[in-house]
Formats: C-alpha cells, structure tokens, sequence
C-alpha cells in the first residue's frame, strides 16, 4: 500500500463532497508528473485529501483508491474544458482514479500545522512552489498528520 496526497478546492469539490457522493472519479488532472502519480495508484491505497486555496489551506480527511488508474473520459468530451483533441481512445493521454471517502478529520491538518512535523521535512508539499495536484507521501508523515488530526488508534486501526 502507498500513501498519496490529492489536492482541491473545497468551493470546486471538498471532502464534504466526497462524503455526500460516497464515490468519485479523481479527473481533470493535466500535468504530467501528477498523471504519472495517478497512473501509479493501485486500489487501496490511502489519500490525505487537502483543501487547497482555502483559509486554511490543509489536510480534511483521508479517502482511498477504490479503482486503479483508467482513462479520464472528460479528454474525450469536446464540451468539456478537459477535452484533449490528440487524445484517442485507442491512446488516451490523461488518467484518472476513483476515490472514496473514509474518515473526515475533525478540524483541517493547516499547512503550517504539516511544516512543524518532522515526518513532512523535505516533502514536495512542503517546498514552495509545490503546486501538483497529486503527490505521493512518506508513510511517516502519512500517520504524523492522522496523529495530528487528533485520531484516536481505533479511528484508524483498520487503515493500515
């Protein structure tokens, strides 16, 4: 199992979204690094999912891949502001993965609050200019922020 972070705006598609859906594809992903990332997701891997561009910026919940990485149907929509007209079908260009949600955090895990743990030194999160929208993390600071949430050992026994 890997540990990922997925980025969002909570006004876009939160974790109280995720929640409500209960399922949900993770699309319109552009970047290549963060494709990539995608592409590497099995099923059952576990997300720390982040409220980006928001007061505060920080850590929500956690869901999981619940479907390993297929192609993203919205590079094939002309409607859409994801089409991508030298994607096929037969060689698509953009991946996505299904999530869903499994614990929301009490409070937000800020930013700041992720900087003074030593687990998130050296992250991609942490650097400036960090601006993917999906990014692996280091098992250590995967658990540090859940400590950080305030969880208790039997909110997150079956985790990992």
């Amino acid at each position: 199992m890997r540990f990922w972070l997925l980025k969002s705006e909570p006004d876009v598609f939160g974790f109280a979204d995720l929640v409500r859906v209960g399922r949900e594809p993770w699309n319109g992903v552009r970047n290549y690094q963060a494709r990539n990332f995608l592409r590497e997701m099995r099923e059952g891997d576990l997300c720390l999912f982040y409220h980006s561009n928001a007061k505060p910026v920080g850590v929500a919940g956690v869901a999981r891949v619940c479907r390993a990485a297929y192609a993203d149907d919205l590079q094939f929509d002309p409607g859409s502001r994801y089409f991508d007209p030298k994607s096929t079908v037969e060689a698509p260009r953009w991946s996505m993965v299904d999530v869903e949600p499994l614990i929301a955090f009490p409070q937000v895990v800020s930013l700041e609050a992720l900087r003074g743990l030593p687990e998130w030194d050296g992250s991609a999160l942490t650097r400036k200019g960090s601006r993917l929208s999906v990014l692996p993390v280091e098992a250590g600071a995967f658990w540090a922020t859940l400590d950080a949430a305030g969880l208790s050992l039997e909110e997150v026994a079956g985790l990992g």
